[in-house]
């Protein structure tokens, strides 16, 4: 918008496609190249083919697929739940506290994720509170890195809203659980879905407070994709990083068709 010129606009668009070309587009092709690949010696890669995809399909590679999936949908809902209550509790609350509520809210996103891997291993290490061994408290890791933008994109998306919508609904008689059901939330359904896609995204690429908690039994896809790498087997483990991305894109799509139709409404 502030250059007015063809030229400039031209010379603009050019150095914004060389960077997203290098920064996004090359490392997203060169995975999938090296996932199609058999082999790779020279500039470019050779025989290639879906044995790759067929490895990472099936055995492990597959069982650490529907466990990041399951891992992902389950810390998505249980953040987006707990981050609209808070946001929702916050904005009535007074200036002071809610300040407080954000500044919690918002330590796993200024901490790195491995701190609150290994913060949640202790934590729920020892009993009444004996969750290490077992799948919860990959969830439990999961949940507490993705609270952080559930509630911002909620908190966000309230301060926006019109407070005209719940004062009407007051005047006419509405109680606060109706004016929540029948008004806020409708309202909130865009801002919802955006805060779901992003937990899900967020929780399907986790890897460093995982690597700290998870059990045997139940290994997400990125530390299986980790430790393939660590094996040299890169092939292998960019046939299951073409995949986690195609399963993050769909889940990602298939919530922002939900969020349009509730824009629509």
């Amino acid at each position: 918008m502030l250059v007015w010129t063809r030229r400039g606009r031209a010379a603009v668009l050019a150095v914004f496609a060389v960077i997203v070309t290098v920064v996004f587009v090359a490392p997203i092709a060169t995975v999938v190249a090296a996932a199609l690949a058999g082999q790779w010696t020279g500039p470019l890669p050779s025989n290639l083919g879906f044995a790759n995809f067929d490895q990472a399909l099936s055995g492990e590679q597959a069982a650490s697929l529907s466990v990041s999936l399951q891992t992902a949908l389950l810390a998505g809902a249980v953040a987006l739940v707990l981050g609209t209550w808070a946001a929702l509790a916050a904005r009535e609350a007074p200036e002071w506290l809610r300040r407080c509520t954000d500044a919690v809210f918002h330590v796993p996103v200024a901490v790195p994720s491995v701190a609150i891997g290994l913060g949640v291993l202790i934590a729920f290490n020892e009993r009444p509170l004996l969750l290490g061994g077992t799948k919860w408290i990959v969830i439990l890791a999961h949940t507490v890195l993705v609270l952080a933008y559930a509630f911002s994109g909620v908190s966000a998306a309230l301060d926006r809203l019109d407070p005209g919508y719940r004062q009407a609904a007051e005047s006419l008689g509405a109680g606060p659980i109706r004016v929540l059901t029948r008004i806020t939330l409708p309202l909130l359904l865009p801002a919802l879905g955006a805060a779901a896609g992003l937990s899900i995204a967020l929780s399907m690429g986790e890897l460093g407070a995982t690597i700290m908690v998870y059990p045997a039994t139940w290994k997400t896809l990125p530390v299986t994709i980790f430790a393939a790498t660590d094996r040299g087997e890169v092939f292998d483990a960019a046939a299951s990083t073409t995949l986690l991305v195609l399963v993050t894109l769909i889940a990602l799509v298939v919530l922002g068709r939900v969020r349009g139709k509730a824009a629509l409404r």
